[in-house]
């Protein structure tokens, strides 16, 4: 079942994700619903608090920047494969230098921006059946994680801008929170007048 993507403004978005236990309720189906939704959305990563879930949990998918003929034949034989499920996942460390890619995000959706991070991490995670792993990951794979790791942790990609950057883009960030935008998949805009049980 395809979702709707939560949209910047809603609180979920800015909750540290809690870790969940294997036999979380209907884990499976979410993680299915959350494949569909990032895959009708042209997504290559979504993270559980994009569909109003303020947990450890995110998925990456890789595969269309396989296509990319800037990149090394290495790079994207791997991208072609990288289709994962991230639990509880944490980040052990982050290496290699600093590099500037252009990112966006489903839940901000229109929004292109530089962001620096680091070239490398190495993560602990477990995948859909449980399974612990430890991997480490560099250039786009590592990137696409620590954009998705970012969400369980509360963090946007927007809060790495500098403050001369988030001024010229504060009025796009306020259409997008009022609903006041038309994206090609569905989403979900936060009414605080709205109650919640």
């Amino acid at each position: 079942m395809i979702l709707p993507i939560i949209a910047y403004g809603n609180p979920v978005l800015r909750k540290l994700g809690v870790d969940i236990e294997k036999d979380y309720l209907n884990l499976d189906t979410l993680i299915q619903n959350m494949k569909e939704t990032m895959a009708n959305a042209q997504g290559v990563g979504l993270a559980a608090p994009q569909i109003g879930k303020a947990i450890r949990l995110f998925l990456v998918d890789t595969t269309p920047f396989a296509d990319d003929e800037d990149l090394a034949e290495e790079e994207r034989a791997f991208l072609k494969d990288f289709n994962k499920v991230f639990i509880n996942a944490q980040i052990i460390e982050e290496t290699g230098d600093e590099w500037v890619f252009n990112e966006g995000c489903l839940s901000i959706p229109d929004v292109r921006e530089d962001v620096i991070r680091n070239e490398s991490l190495t993560i602990e995670y477990y995948d859909e059946n449980f399974k612990k792993h430890t991997q480490t990951l560099s250039g786009l794979a590592a990137r696409v994680v620590q954009h998705e790791y970012d969400h369980i942790e509360g963090v946007l990609f927007t809060d790495k801008l500098s403050s001369l950057k988030k001024r010229l883009i504060k009025k796009k960030l306020e259409n997008i929170s009022k609903g006041k935008i038309n994206p090609d998949y569905r989403m979900s805009f936060f009414n605080p007048k709205k109650k919640t049980s």
